[in-house]
């Protein structure tokens, strides 16, 4: 299983890409991990929101596999335990998920599109994170679920 991380936007802030590279790289001793950054289309200042966000879905449906696994990471989804997100994780692996995809919409959400060809919703919390700490926080807690699978001392409940 390979995990990919898709997210619209810019490119990672300084502030954020030392630590993204730096779990992205722990996630790829466990499975092959990769981030996708999509940028936002040349005209989204003179889009609406909805316009806006049907682009977006369309690019990103457009680059999905039809069997990739698509987690959507949402505000109003699913709250996940880390420990819930290794057993979901080993659950997707013993699956032979080719790809599980962890995308982060863009900053009007998504669209309805998207989030019905989700495979899970999933929120990270209930509060709201900037998209850019959102990225690091997912590539976190996805190395975090890595460890627990194995039983490792990284993460202690």
């Amino acid at each position: 299983m390979k995990i990919l991380f898709w997210s619209v936007g810019k490119k990672h802030e300084s502030y954020v890409q030392e630590g993204v590279d730096m779990f992205t790289k722990r996630i790829g001793h466990y499975y092959p991990a990769a981030w996708f950054i999509i940028p936002s289309p040349k005209n989204s200042a003179m889009l609406s929101e909805m316009d806006l966000k049907k682009k977006e879905g369309e690019t990103v449906l457009g680059f999905l596999q039809k069997d990739d696994h698509l987690v959507l990471l949402d505000e109003r989804g699913k709250l996940l335990k880390t420990e819930e997100l290794a057993q979901y994780l080993t659950r997707k692996a013993d699956e032979n998920i080719r790809n599980l995809v962890f995308f982060i919409g863009g900053a009007y959400g998504v669209s309805d599109a998207i989030k019905k060809r989700a495979d899970l919703q999933w929120s990270l919390s209930p509060l709201v994170f900037p998209h850019q700490l959102v990225r690091l926080v997912l590539a976190e807690q996805i190395y975090r679920a890595c460890t627990i699978t194995r039983n490792e001392k990284y993460h202690h409940s």
